[in-house]
């Protein structure tokens, strides 16, 4: 199964549990999923997430000045994009469980 496709699917939970704790910029939410073992996650699609989100209401942003290159825009969640968050971890943790109940064990 192609890790990419599985992707698609989750990148909006995996991007909105990044910014559950701690606000960030485009590379850095990048950053921080490849450091969590998400290393197929493409910068395109990072970038591209991250202004849905924000259209959709679920996060806000803000501009930092860097004196080492350009401005740096973060994001926030808010508290839309908390409920989001909430309600598509549900969302995942059952349909995990269903998935797992499905496969059983094949090792």
């Amino acid at each position: 199964m192609e890790i990419s496709q599985l992707l698609k699917g989750v990148l909006d939970l995996a991007v909105l549990a990044v910014l559950r704790e701690h606000d960030g910029y485009g590379y850095d939410v990048l950053r921080r999923l490849r450091q969590a073992g998400l290393d197929e996650v493409g910068d395109a699609s990072v970038y591209g997430t991250l202004r849905r989100l924000y259209k959709a209401g679920l996060l806000t942003s803000y501009v930092v000045p860097s004196e080492e290159g350009p401005h740096r825009k973060y994001y926030s969640l808010n508290e839309r994009g908390r409920q989001r968050l909430a309600e598509a971890t549900g969302t995942w943790r059952t349909f995990a469980k269903t998935l797992d109940s499905l496969l059983g064990d094949t090792a």
